[in-house]
């Protein structure tokens, strides 16, 4: 190598170190939540100290997962830019299917099969609707969130199904080591869905359809098919949230996701995944999820009202995006 080659390389490498160096650091908002979690846990266990026990935590964690594996794929379709305000009503038609499979078969087996059929049908139908028509997200899925639920009022004719049996209840009720078996569930598609994310070339794929849809068409980018695959795996993701939601309660009933995806939604944009699209990661979504979760259980526990807690939640949601549009603006001036 000649002096001259041997310079440039130095100077090639010395110029990357200084760029990695000064590169901006993109994890703000997810160490804000963090912290803002670690105070909220301050303040409930100076408050109310048996509220960080790890038996009442583990209790509690109860009424989280339902939420957490929906919020795993409301993820990936937000951060497309999409949203999907029909998985609390595919939950509801899921869970008639579920009691009308059981009624007729007395097969658990054979329910959640049907269940989970039933949730990625209602998924690859907002998918098709969304990649091959060209129809908005949002115009997509009010209109399914209202059709879902007009089938399963229309099936059920308001009756609600039961007695699924003991085994059946293990499923949500069950524990291994202390931890409900759910929660392994939602470990194992978090890991996955963060892996994705950040190792795969689809995953990246994702962010890029958020920030410049257009762009990534001209690109090759399989933009429809991908678009086409998230919604159906909230649709599944959808039936399986369902047979939880089921074994939990040992009742089958049109109602039994409403009210969900607002939940969902929330809990994804207080992570940090901009509803815009383009930016949002697995970490920041299970943050927000805690963080709403503890929040709510502290909430009702200590004060008592619902309403307080609504609202709450409500201010966690504004101050999420606020603080998402300071940190932007101060990496777009750096």
């Amino acid at each position: 190598m000649t002096t001259i080659e041997s310079s440039h390389s130095e100077l090639t490498n010395d110029s990357k170190d200084r760029q990695t160096l000064s590169a901006p650091f993109t994890w703000w908002h997810e160490v804000t939540i963090g912290g803002l979690l670690l105070v909220l846990l301050t303040v409930a266990g100076w408050l109310m100290p048996n509220f960080l026990n790890v038996g009442s935590q583990l209790l509690l964690s109860r009424q989280l997962w339902e939420f957490a594996i929906l919020s795993l794929g409301m993820t990936l379709i937000i951060i497309t830019g999409g949203i999907d305000l029909s998985v609390g009503a595919n939950m509801g038609l899921c869970a008639v299917v579920f009691g009308i499979c059981f009624e007729r078969t007395n097969s658990p087996v054979v329910s959640i099969v049907a269940c989970l059929l039933t949730g990625l049908l209602c998924g690859c139908l907002n998918g098709g609707l969304i990649s091959s028509a060209g129809i908005h997200p949002l115009i997509v899925t009010l209109a399914t969130l209202a059709a879902f639920q007009g089938m399963a009022e229309g099936i059920s004719q308001g009756k609600s199904y039961s007695k699924f049996g003991d085994n059946f209840s293990m499923v949500a009720r069950g524990t291994f080591w202390g931890v409900p078996l759910p929660g392994y569930l939602f470990a194992f598609l978090s890991i996955g869905f963060a892996v994705f994310l950040g190792l795969t070339a689809y995953g990246r794929y994702l962010y890029a359809i958020g920030y410049n849809e257009k762009a990534c068409r001209f690109s090759g980018v399989p933009v429809d098919r991908t678009k086409f695959a998230l919604y159906a795996l909230s649709g599944l993701l959808s039936g399986i949230t369902t047979v939880i939601y089921v074994s939990r309660f040992d009742t089958a009933k049109a109602d039994a996701g409403k009210g969900f995806e607002l939940d969902v939604i929330t809990a994804v944009v207080v992570g940090g995944t901009s509803i815009f699209g383009g930016r949002g990661n697995i970490l920041g979504t299970t943050l927000g999820l805690l963080l709403i979760h503890e929040t709510r259980q502290f909430v009702s526990r200590y004060w008592r009202t619902d309403e307080l807690r609504s609202i709450v939640i409500g201010l966690l949601l504004i101050v999420s995006v606020l603080m998402y549009q300071l940190l932007l603006s101060r990496r777009r001036d750096s």
